[in-house]
């Protein structure tokens, strides 16, 4: 069975930094494509960022562009994304999935098999 847990969410202030992370368990790590999304309080789940099993190709939502950088080490079964000058609109509960690969619909959520429980990121003005 496939585990996905993310964590390294908190609460920061505008202008700020966090790191989040997802462990993968249950399958080979660099089988997967992966990818992170988020649930703002009041809206629907948004894609930010994507990428390729071996780190290759990735793509950002461009409301994070230039600010949030996705990476993966393959050899801790872990996707990360860095997150760089804050606002409160990036507050929400950061999703981390897998999908058996990376195409270009890696924006929908319906191109993931497996998804984490989930970690708050708070932004404070």
């Amino acid at each position: 069975q496939v585990q996905l847990v993310e964590s390294g969410g908190g609460l920061v202030q505008a202008g700020g930094s966090l790191r989040l992370s997802c462990a993968v368990s249950g399958r080979t790590f660099s089988s997967v494509a992966m990818g992170w999304f988020r649930l703002p309080p009041g809206k629907e789940r948004e894609f930010v960022a994507a990428i390729s099993r071996y780190g290759s190709s990735t793509n950002y939502a461009d409301s994070v562009k230039g600010r949030f950088t996705i990476s993966r080490d393959n050899a801790k079964n872990t996707v990360y994304l860095q997150m760089n000058t804050l606002k409160p609109e990036d507050t929400a509960v950061y999703y981390c999935a897998a999908a058996s690969a990376y195409t270009s619909r890696n924006y929908l959520p319906s191109a993931y098999d497996y998804w984490g429980q989930g970690t708050q990121v708070t932004v404070s003005s």
